[in-house]
């Protein structure tokens, strides 16, 4: 492999193709594990989730998305009129470009709020997180398997968001609570993507909140240009009569604005038409935000009974069209709301929270050591052999990148609570969040939590093998 090309390698580059200057490659080998792959048991819960991902790239500002509804707006189609009130979630992850390159004006994201009625309204935020890729969390090369105690590890900013929520982090830039008087509006969010000064001009933003309002709300993302000054020059948070963009001047865009561009590819019918699968991005609301399963035998067991030695089982995770990985179960979250050129549902399921909990249970008459982890199998709707096809050298696509709680209680009975970073490519089996060695009739609880991470491509799954007994 050609690791890096020096000066004297250029003039053979304008000449020959680079694949004539690397050895010969081959595909890696499929590795088929014969196994159960079940559907995950439970269900989403209905708290609804505000999904603003598209256009996923801003070059023309505008709305990205609105709950308002359509009445005095300029496009009325603009606005899907959904109305929040009590629990809901709050994601949004857009990306700037200069465009032309020397167009470095700062991309503004905004996120508002609106009380409608005659009371005020206390809007309290949980927990929160906002990161830019650069410089708060550039995609960096990790190893597959890090222990992540203290949060440092990440590549991404939906990375980074994620793993703070999942602790129950609420960054220092957002209060514990907002009040929004009767009629009026509050800015959840007025932050810009910088592009100055980056090689290439390019960054992206990934937000993430879990929010509770006393009142009803409704909600608007919106992306606005720096504004200038009348010598071109961008206003400065250093003149407080200018300043970003104000309240004003967002709520003027949510008015007389139109939907942000460029439009992102329009998503294919859900059913099969004979044509390559699009998804599209996700702009709309989400129905739901966690879920929630307890992994048993069966639905009027109590414990999972673990597989015979040497045997695995797996429950498929963030399943969706056309990736069900036989289990026919699709896990993509409905969409309540959406616009029409936008997914049909929340494939990826991105700042859903699964919460599993596998009350492990050794039903054999010797101790067996057990391991519990998370895997991301080449995607197949149904199964074209019985169990998962993984690849002997895991493709260079990173599938999976995110942080992972694991609760268990070690061998001398006492509480752990690890959190582990994991980067897993296609077809790439993954390693082991937790081993357990189990006595005989003995019972164990692990419990996996992770918020799936924005960047990442389902489905994966989670597995639960017992090594083979020794020879």
């Amino acid at each position: 492999m050609v690791k890096e090309i020096s000066k004297y390698m250029l003039p053979l580059l304008l000449i020959f193709p680079i694949a004539q200057l690397t050895p010969t490659t081959f595909p890696p080998e499929e590795v088929v594990q014969p196994q159960e792959v079940r559907p995950l048991p439970g269900q989403l819960d209905t708290v609804p989730t505000f999904n603003s991902n598209s256009p996923e790239l801003v070059l023309k500002e505008g709305i990205l998305l609105s709950t308002f509804p359509p009445d005095g707006k300029k496009v009325p189609t603009a606005h899907l009129n959904f109305p929040f009130r009590g629990r809901f979630d709050i994601f949004a992850h857009h990306v700037a470009k200069a465009e032309p390159a020397e167009n470095l004006r700062s991309l503004y994201l905004g996120i508002i709020l609106h009380n409608p009625s005659s009371e005020p309204v206390k809007v309290n935020i949980w927990q929160a997180a906002s990161y830019l890729s650069q410089p708060d969390a550039p995609f960096i090369q990790l190893p597959s398997f890090s222990q992540n105690l203290l949060g440092k590890i990440f590549a991404g900013p939906g990375d980074r968001v994620m793993s703070d929520v999942l602790r129950g982090v609420r960054q220092e830039i957002f209060p514990a609570q907002i009040e929004i008087p009767p009629k009026q509006s509050r800015m959840l969010l007025n932050l810009p993507i910088p592009v100055q000064g980056l090689t290439p001009p390019l960054n992206g933003r990934s937000t993430f909140m879990r929010l509770q309002s006393d009142g009803t709300v409704y909600a608007a993302s919106l992306a606005m240009f720096a504004r200038e000054n009348p010598d071109g020059s961008e206003r400065s948070l250093r003149q407080p009569e200018a300043g970003t963009p104000t309240l004003e001047e967002w709520q003027n865009l949510l008015d007389n604005g139109d939907l942000a561009g460029p439009r992102d590819k329009t998503p294919t019918p859900l059913e099969e038409t004979g044509k390559p699968r699009i998804y599209g991005r996700v702009a709309g609301v989400v129905g739901g935000s966690r879920w929630r399963a307890l992994l048993v035998d069966n639905p009027k067991a109590r414990y999972l009974t673990i597989p015979q030695p040497g045997q695995v089982f797996s429950y498929a995770l963030s399943t969706l069209h056309g990736g069900t990985l036989g289990t026919g179960q699709i896990q993509s979250a409905p969409m309540l709301v959406r616009y029409p050129d936008t997914a049909y549902r929340a494939h990826g399921n991105y700042g859903i929270q699964y919460n599993l909990k596998l009350p492990l249970y050794n039903n054999t008459q010797s101790s067996q050591t057990v391991s519990v982890s998370i895997q991301t199998p080449l995607k197949e709707d149904r199964l074209v052999k019985p169990g998962l096809r993984f690849l002997s050298t895991p493709a260079p696509q990173v599938f999976f990148r995110g942080t992972v709680r694991v609760r268990y209680k070690n061998d001398q009975n006492q509480p752990q609570t690890q959190f582990v970073h994991l980067v897993q490519k296609r077809g790439q089996p993954g390693e082991p969040l937790v081993l357990l060695k189990m006595k005989p009739r003995d019972r164990s609880l692990v419990e996996v939590d992770f918020l799936y991470p924005p960047d990442a491509t389902p489905p994966q799954v989670l597995t639960v093998s017992t090594q083979p007994e020794p020879r």
